[in-house]
């Protein structure tokens, strides 16, 4: 990955927990770290293939002063969010930020944070089986399209399939999206959860009847045992109604448990079938 550096920008502005440093103001030190391929930049000459780091430096200035904030992590999230937002190019961008007059009572260079934000792949799961199941599918992926620094990047069909776990109801309508999103998986998962509630979702009966269903399957190679999300989804080898719809839109993911494509896995269930 190519690399692209802003070192020491100094910038004063009037940042800080304490309302002094609100009113007096003091000098910040910003740093930025873009990974991106500029391939095509060095090769074409083509600057709208890379970024214009002039532009960007005054941007940027513009950003960590249109909004006074009591956190220096505050701060370079804001950056970098900022940056993945305007420049589709860079895939992911290293901030730091220095306070060298920070109000502690003691000598020391400065105090500092640095984050760095990256763009992610996910794949999500969605399932309907109540009421206009079409509606409430193409409903959450418009609101999954709104979610900050998320984009619906591909859409499967709508696939009708037949109740899975429990089978006393209603067929389903199913679906996979691919997302790039800067979120990182808790984030996006309770960001799905709150589609789901905001599109009528009720937990009452497992596997029972839902307007919405919200799964993460993949997202990049993570593998996580974190209960508030697994990851890969740990029954997503398991279900043909998930692997066919990922299947149309990513046949050569790879499940980094199974160490298998998404077609493999769905072949095998199919044997299995057969």
């Amino acid at each position: 990955m190519d690399k692209i550096y802003l070192k020491n920008i100094e910038i004063f502005a009037n940042h800080g927990v304490f309302q002094e440093e609100k009113a007096l103001g003091q000098k910040f030190i910003l740093s930025l770290e873009l990974s991106l391929d500029f391939h095509k930049a060095a090769k074409d000459g083509d600057l709208s293939a890379s970024v214009h780091y002039g532009e960007l430096c005054h941007n940027v200035e513009k950003v960590f002063k249109e909004e006074l904030c009591d956190l220096l992590e505050t701060l370079v999230y804001k950056v970098g969010a900022y940056v993945l937002d305007t420049y589709e190019v860079v895939k992911e961008v290293k901030i730091s930020l220095k306070k060298p007059w920070a109000p502690i009572s003691r000598h020391l260079d400065y105090a500092a944070v640095e984050t760095t934000i990256a763009r992610h792949k996910a794949y999500i799961a969605l399932g309907s089986n109540i009421g206009n199941k079409e509606q409430y599918i193409r409903s959450a992926i418009e609101k999954i399209n709104e979610l900050e620094g998320t984009k619906v990047k591909k859409e499967s069909k709508l696939l009708v399939t037949k109740p899975w776990g429990k089978e006393d109801q209603e067929d389903f309508l199913n679906a996979v999206i691919e997302v790039e999103t800067y979120l990182k998986p808790k984030e996006l998962m309770a960001e799905l959860l709150r589609v789901e509630s905001i599109l009528e979702r009720k937990r009452e009966i497992k596997w029972g009847p839902r307007t919405i269903d919200l799964d993460i399957i993949l997202f990049d190679d993570l593998v996580s045992n974190d209960e508030f999300v697994v990851l890969p989804h740990p029954l997503m080898h398991l279900r043909e109604f998930v692997l066919e719809p990922l299947c149309e839109i990513a046949p050569y993911a790879i499940h980094p448990l199974k160490n298998k494509r998404a077609f493999e896995l769905l072949e095998e269930i199919k044997s299995i079938e057969n």
